[in-house]
C-alpha cells in the first residue's frame, strides 16, 4: 500500500496565486498526453506518487485529456482509489471543459448545459466529490460570456469547485470574465496560458492584467513541444509531430530557425549548470505573474530532471539579456 513519503515538503518552492490564499508547487504535473487509456497504468502510478513523494501538490487534468477522452481523468481517478484518498486535503486538483467531449449539440464550447454536465462527468471519472480548480478551457464566440461565467460561479455554490479559472482567454476576454464574476461575488483566481521562450504572447497585455486583477499564471507547453529540449538537436525526423504539423498549433514553432536558437539557449544553460528544459522553466517563473509550469512529463524519470530546475530559478541580468539576443 502506498505511504506518502515524510519528507514531501522539505525541497520543493511554492508561489501565492494572485491575491489569494493558495499556494501552488512552482512545477504541477499535467494530464494532457501521458496518462490516458493507451499508456502503461503502472508507469502512470509510479508518476503521480513520485510528484507527490516530491512536493507536487497540483495535478491538472481536463474532460478531453486522453487519448482517449476522459481516460486522462479515470487514470487519476485509479490512482486516487488505490493510493492518493488518504491526501486528498493535500492535493490540488483541476479540470476544465470547453473543448469537443462528445456527440452533439451540448458536448462543446461554453454553454451553461454543458460545462455543468462536464463537470458532473469529470468528478465520476476521478472518483471526488469536488475540484479545487475548474476552468473554461477555451473562449466561445458564440456563447454570452455571462452565461459562461455563470457556469463557473454555479459550479462553486454547488460546491463542485473552490475556485475558477479560464484557459486561452486573450487580455480583453479575461478582464471581461474577471468583471462578470466580480458582479456574481465570484474572484477569477487563476488563468492557464501557453507560455515558453518561443511563445511569448502573454508580454503582450495579457500579463499586465492578471497583475492588476490579482489572478495567478499557470503555464502549460512551457518547453514548446520539445523544442526546449534536445529532442530536435539532430533535425526534425520524419514521422514526428513537428514534420506533420497537424498535432498542436505549438507545432508551428519547432522550425530549423528556431531549433538552431535552442542549441544556443542549450550552451547558455550548460554554463548555468543546467540541462535546458531546466533553464526554460526556470525563464517562467522569472516573471511574478508566473505561478506554476506545468510539465506533461512521460515518466518518473523525465519529471524528476524538470523538477531539478528549482535548484537554480535566479537570473542575471546579463544571462536574461543574452536569452532576448538568442530568441531575436
Amino acid at each position: 500500500m502506498y505511504q506518502a513519503d515524510n519528507k514531501r515538503y522539505g525541497q520543493m518552492k511554492y508561489r501565492r496565486c494572485g491575491r489569494s490564499g493558495l499556494l501552488f508547487p512552482v512545477i504541477s504535473l499535467g494530464f494532457w498526453q501521458n496518462f490516458g487509456g493507451i499508456n502503461e497504468f503502472e508507469t502512470c502510478r509510479e508518476t503521480v506518487t513520485k510528484a507527490f513523494d516530491n512536493g507536487i501538490t497540483h495535478f491538472d487534468l481536463a474532460n478531453n485529456y486522453g487519448p482517449p477522452y476522459g481516460s486522462g481523468e479515470e487514470t487519476f481517478g485509479r490512482i486516487m482509489e488505490k493510493d492518493l484518498k488518504p491526501y486528498r486535503d493535500e492535493m490540488l486538483i483541476s479540470t476544465k471543459a470547453g473543448y469537443d467531449m462528445w456527440e452533439g449539440p451540448y458536448g462543446n464550447w461554453g454553454s451553461k448545459k454543458y460545462l455543468t454536465a462536464s463537470l458532473d462527468q469529470s468528478l465520476k471519472r476521478m472518483k471526488l466529490d469536488y475540484v479545487d480548480i475548474f476552468y473554461h478551457h477555451r473562449p466561445d464566440p458564440e456563447t454570452p460570456l455571462e452565461e459562461t461565467m455563470d457556469a463557473l460561479a454555479c459550479a462553486v455554490r454547488r460546491g463542485k469547485a473552490l475556485y475558477v479559472g479560464v484557459s486561452n482567454y486573450s487580455a480583453e476576454e479575461t478582464k471581461k470574465a474577471c468583471d462578470i464574476l466580480k458582479g456574481m461575488g465570484i474572484h477569477l483566481l487563476v488563468h492557464q496560458p501557453s507560455y515558453s521562450m518561443f511563445d511569448r504572447w502573454v508580454e503582450d497585455g495579457l500579463y499586465d492584467v492578471l497583475g492588476a486583477e490579482g489572478i495567478g499564471a499557470v503555464c502549460f507547453s512551457p518547453l514548446a513541444q520539445g523544442l526546449l529540449t534536445k529532442k530536435y538537436f539532430n533535425g526534425i525526423t520524419a514521422g514526428s509531430r513537428a514534420a506533420r504539423g497537424t498535432f498542436h498549433k505549438q507545432d508551428s514553432l519547432i522550425t530549423e530557425e528556431n531549433i538552431e536558437k535552442a542549441k544556443k539557449l542549450h550552451e547558455l544553460a550548460q554554463e548555468r549548470g543546467q540541462a535546458l528544459p531546466q533553464m526554460a522553466l526556470s525563464w517562467i517563473l522569472s516573471r511574478k505573474e508566473s505561478v506554476s509550469v506545468i510539465s506533461g512529463a512521460r515518466n518518473w524519470e523525465q519529471l524528476k530532471e524538470n523538477i531539478g530546475f528549482i535548484e537554480k530559478m535566479e537570473f542575471t541580468e546579463d544571462e536574461l539579456r543574452r536569452i532576448d539576443e538568442i530568441l531575436k
